[in-house]
């Protein structure tokens, strides 16, 4: 294929050459945008009388038949293209005649690619929120059957606290809450469109930005022209929102990971989304999860990278520019199939109520419990915590929990105590009387659900 701009070259590119150069083995994914920006371009330039209305009529039939033609399998991408710019120019060019080649007057490629990216990445951002919601909705559910179900908390690893295990599912819920939110601000920079910017400096043309900026569904136009041009800070973002993404289900598998293993036994995950071993027939190994928490450096690394690649681009575009599409559209898959093998694995994972409770017993997570049992009659914290450290030593010299100390050696500790604190350090009670705003007790949690609900769109 001859390349566009070989007017003003006496020899041709060398393949080696060439093959470095060119992108269309990864930007061709962008196809769709690239033929939908060069509709409302056209149609733009025909309403300004810069295009015939028989070229408009001529370049949408064109391009419509190459975007059916791609899409039905018809039309392959010839690797010796640059890039899915040229190649659709050219086979539109090839389809309809020299209309196709003024389907470019008044742009550039770097308005081209510019326009081509944020337009792939805002369908990929809704893509993901969608995902994100349905993972989402899963927890709501795990959540609403568990609301009663006690586990033990943790800090540092070590049992700390009785709660629910609704209560641990809907942190995750707020994580991925945030999730989508952080998302949907970075789209709300992102849709600007920077088409109409040209190389870099604009045009003599007598163009209507806003007319393509509309038709393409964005916001706004890009205010500056060089910026317009060479501007990633939106990849930038939206790595960044995917990268904390990734954080929250690498956190989550990590857990699930520890769960699902005897030391724990919390649940049980699917057959469905387990492997066995090849040497030991007793393994069912959480190996989802842990492809989950492995692909997050990944996506942190596509991150670094982009960043890495602009930190010290002079304006307005540069080559190197190239470098972001393979980040940013690795980073997008990535997510996109974790979360396509996560959610459902939750959904499917068995609770292992009775489990949960017995860890729950041990521990002595309702230490805390005790102290505020006195506190509640009077005396300081302080003195109380000590006391309560006082009673799980000697629950530990003596092989008790708290919940079988007699009410004599409870008594030595304190006049305070009566028969009542057997209730007030019972798990259950525990748990439902934590009663503050995004506690765990059972109307918080139920109110937190409530809260989470309308992310689900």
């Amino acid at each position: 294929m001859e390349k566009m701009w070989a007017g003003r070259f006496e020899k041709a590119l060398d393949q080696k050459a060439n093959d470095f150069n060119s992108s269309i083995r990864f930007d061709c994914r962008m196809f769709r945008q690239d033929i939908r920006g060069s509709l409302a371009h056209a149609s733009m330039l025909a309403a300004q009388g810069i295009l015939s209305a028989q070229d408009l009529e001529d370049i949408t039939a064109g391009l419509t038949s190459i975007l059916t033609d791609i899409e039905a399998g018809r039309l392959p991408f010839d690797p010796e293209a640059e890039d899915i710019h040229m190649f659709i120019e050219a086979e539109l060019t090839a389809r309809i005649g020299d209309a196709g080649k003024r389907l470019h007057t008044a742009r550039s490629r770097n308005d081209q690619v510019a326009v081509d990216i944020r337009l792939y990445l805002r369908d990929e951002a809704a893509a993901i929120t969608g995902q994100l919601r349905e993972l989402l909705a899963v927890i709501l559910d795990q959540a609403s059957a568990h609301v009663d179900t006690v586990m033990p908390g943790y800090t540092h690893l070590q049992r700390a606290q009785p709660i629910t295990f609704a209560h641990h599912l809907l942190a995750y819920g707020m994580m991925f809450a945030r999730d989508i939110d952080r998302i949907a601000d970075a789209v709300k920079r992102m849709n600007v469109c920077p088409l109409g910017s040209c190389a870099l400096a604009g045009t003599t043309y007598p163009t209507d930005r806003y007319k393509t900026a509309e038709l393409l569904g964005f916001d706004g136009i890009s205010m500056n022209s060089i910026d317009g041009v060479s501007d990633r800070d939106f990849c930038i973002e939206l790595l960044s929102a995917l990268s904390t993404v990734m954080m929250h289900l690498s956190r989550f598998s990590e857990e699930v990971v520890l769960w699902s293993s005897w030391e724990f036994k919390f649940i049980e995950l699917d057959d469905a989304f387990t492997t066995g071993s090849s040497i030991m027939p007793q393994k069912k190994n959480p190996d989802m999860a842990e492809l989950v928490r492995g692909k997050t450096g990944r996506v942190y690394g596509d991150l670094v990278a982009t960043l890495t690649v602009l930190k010290g681009l002079p304006l307005a575009y540069n080559k190197d520019m190239q470098e972001d599409k393979e980040a940013i559209f690795d980073a997008v898959d990535t997510v996109k199939q974790c979360l396509t093998v996560f959610t459902p694995m939750l959904a499917g994972m068995k609770v292992l109520e009775d489990n949960m409770l017995s860890a729950a017993k041990k521990g002595f997570i309702n230490a805390t419990d005790l102290a505020d049992y006195l506190t509640r009659k009077g005396m300081p914290f302080r003195t109380a915590y000590k006391i309560s450290g006082q009673a799980v030593a000697y629950c530990i010299r003596n092989g008790l929990v708290l919940d079988t100390v007699p009410l004599d050696v409870y008594r030595s500790w304190s006049d305070l105590f009566d028969e009542d604190v057997y209730r007030a350090i019972d798990l259950a009670v525990c748990v439902q009387t934590r009663t503050s705003a995004g506690g765990t007790g059972h109307d918080s949690v139920l109110a937190q659900i409530e809260w989470l609900k309308p992310y689900l769109g």
